[in-house]
């Protein structure tokens, strides 16, 4: 008799801890599809600062400038960029400085992740 209640304590011992490990989320061993994406669209722009206000700014990018992703410019434009508190800026924000900006798009927003503004 004691060695049936041993055999049952033991394997309701086993199942719970089967269902235990089961009930555990799999562990993440490589990096999302959603973290590579994320890593692959910061972007890179230069131009002159054409107007500054308290959380974004507009750079005019001319011909030629350097955008990341093979993404020539073929006339001058202009580009908003939202400053958050994440942002770093080297500088002074002034129309009409040069700045080099590195930028993510998020919900149709460039969010301007580093300003390097030209003394």
């Amino acid at each position: 008799m004691k060695n049936a209640w041993r055999f049952g304590f033991s394997t309701l011992a086993g199942t719970v801890l089967v269902a235990g490990a089961l009930a555990l989320p799999p562990a993440n061993t490589h990096q999302t599809q959603d973290g590579q994406q994320a890593a692959a669209q910061t972007q890179s722009v230069s131009g002159k600062i054409a107007s500054v206000d308290q959380n974004s700014f507009t750079l005019t990018v001319a011909a030629g400038s350097s955008v990341s992703e093979a993404q020539q410019p073929t006339s001058a434009t202009t580009m908003s960029f939202v400053i958050d508190k994440n942002t770093t800026v080297e500088g002074k924000l002034k129309v009409g400085s040069a700045a080099d900006v590195t930028y993510r798009q998020d919900n149709g927003a460039n969010v301007a992740i580093s300003v390097h503004v030209a003394p």
